[in-house]
């Protein structure tokens, strides 16, 4: 059960890094990530 929300997990914070152009973008987008993390596991 544990294994399909970390590959969500890493599937997102691949294409989030991808789709950031700066820092600041990348830590909204890991924030955001890390959210869908724990909705995903509650």
């Amino acid at each position: 059960m544990m294994r399909p929300a970390f590959c969500l997990m890493i599937s997102g914070l691949l294409l989030a890094l991808s789709a950031c152009n700066t820092v600041q973008g990348v830590g909204r987008d890991i924030e955001s990530v890390g959210t869908a993390g724990k909705d995903a596991i509650r």
